[in-house]
């Protein structure tokens, strides 16, 4: 799934409350719903997206289903934001040779 995917799906406050409470390990809609102001059914269309993308697979375990991270919706993003950090490093480290040769020769 494409980076801008995963960050469109996280940019929604709900579904960032969603997966940061699926962090802490498999849950069912009711458990996720709980505290939030949103309704169960409105969780499971979170959820939909967010399984979509990638952030999150589901397993039955008798009448219950649990949802849980998955991490293959993460790989792009990570991979895009190793991207741009590599740019910043390299960025950063032309700066600093660019400044330390102005002084030298200035």
């Amino acid at each position: 799934m494409a980076y801008e995917d995963v960050m469109a799906a996280l940019a929604d406050p709900t579904r960032k409350a969603v997966f940061d409470r699926l962090r802490q390990g498999p849950q069912t809609v009711g458990a996720l719903a709980a505290g939030l102001p949103v309704s169960r059914p409105a969780i499971s269309q979170h959820l939909k997206v967010l399984k979509a993308v990638g952030l999150v697979s589901d397993h039955p375990d008798g009448a219950r289903r649990f949802y849980r991270l998955d991490g293959r919706g993460l790989t792009g993003l990570k991979d895009y934001l190793l991207e741009v950090w590599e740019e910043a490093e390299k960025a950063h480290r032309e700066e600093i040779a660019r400044q330390l040769e102005e002084r030298r020769y200035g």
